[in-house]
């Protein structure tokens, strides 16, 4: 069962490209996949992965991949439970007894210390270990994985193939869509353009999600459209080279939310309620017609799981 030709221009667009896959039997090792370092040999299918990306886990989880320990963020923050997981995913990885390597920094000897036979690196974003690249293809075979350029389903086609999970993806997806276009259905937009955001009180700041991003794109799939940002507009990328996010500050933040509805991701009733507060604010359309709606903590990264809670969100508000 050779891999359907729109799954191969999804992995190409990906940046990486596997040759030698079907549904993850015996017969399908060894593997060639090609990341943005070169051309890897996987000899048989992982049995111990290791993902350095929080990010990342999520959907290793959702495909039932052999993700044995992660990354993690700060514990007990907005999107992190005790052990520092995020909070969409972090029963299951309590059910799967996913260990975790490290706080923040990348530490080279926790990934050695479990034996891994795969190790995962996001190539941007804050849960990036690429600095640890050449110490950690020393201990197993190591992938660069681009999160930010993709949606999460086309990020869970390309780790299906990897790991040899492939039907297990296909499966998620399907559900999924089909979640999907029943909300759609379901509810009835608010006027458009909309943007779509992570909002910061404290630092009067925001990052916006672009329509390469995983949330741009999932918006777009329910029939949202993102508001194109004022031509004369000076924004940063920083975070990297990063195609997902463009952060807004100072003069710029009002400026750059010009949608006639809100949308905060990554945000609970506390955020919109201070967009409402921020006076700098209060001319914005959205604002003015009381069009600023929270839409979780958990969808600050969209996986399968958070993607999930995000319709049923949706489907409350609309």
């Amino acid at each position: 069962m050779s891999l359907p030709s729109f799954c191969r221009t999804v992995l190409l667009l990906a940046g990486l490209s596997i040759s030698g896959i079907s549904s993850g039997h015996a017969a399908d090792w060894p593997r060639q996949v090609t990341d943005s370092r070169g051309t890897h040999t996987l000899e048989h299918k992982p049995q111990r992965i290791v993902s350095t990306s929080v990010t990342l886990t999520g959907s290793l989880l959702a495909i039932d991949a052999p993700v044995i320990a992660s990354g993690a963020t700060t514990p007990n923050n907005r999107i992190g439970d005790a052990q520092g997981f995020l909070r969409q995913w972090s029963d299951v990885a309590k059910e799967r007894k996913l260990s975790r390597l490290y706080i923040g920094e990348p530490s080279a000897e926790a990934v050695a210390a479990q034996m891994p036979d795969l190790i995962l690196i996001s190539a941007t974003g804050g849960d990036s270990a690429l600095a640890l690249y050449d110490q950690l293809s020393t201990i197993a075979p190591t992938l660069i994985i681009n999160y930010d350029d993709k949606s999460w389903q086309s990020l869970l086609t390309q780790l299906g193939e990897i790991t040899g999970q492939e039907q297990q993806a296909a499966s998620r997806i399907a559900e999924f869509d089909k979640q999907l276009q029943a909300v759609k259905q379901r509810i009835t937009l608010p006027p458009q353009p909309v943007s779509a955001l992570v909002y910061t009180a404290a630092a009067h700041s925001a990052n916006l999600w672009t329509p390469e991003s995983a949330q741009g794109k999932l918006m777009k799939q329910l029939g949202f459209t993102l508001a194109t940002l004022p031509a004369n507009l000076h924004t940063s990328q920083s975070q990297g080279k990063r195609h997902d996010i463009i952060q807004l500050g100072g003069e710029n933040l009002a400026a750059g939310l010009n949608g006639e509805a809100l949308f905060l991701f990554a945000g609970d009733s506390k955020d919109a309620d201070a967009i409402y507060a921020n006076p700098l604010l209060a001319h914005l359309p959205a604002v003015q017609n009381k069009r600023v709606y929270a839409l979780g903590t958990e969808t600050f990264r969209l996986d399968y799981y958070s993607a999930t809670l995000l319709l049923q969100r949706l489907s409350d508000l609309f």
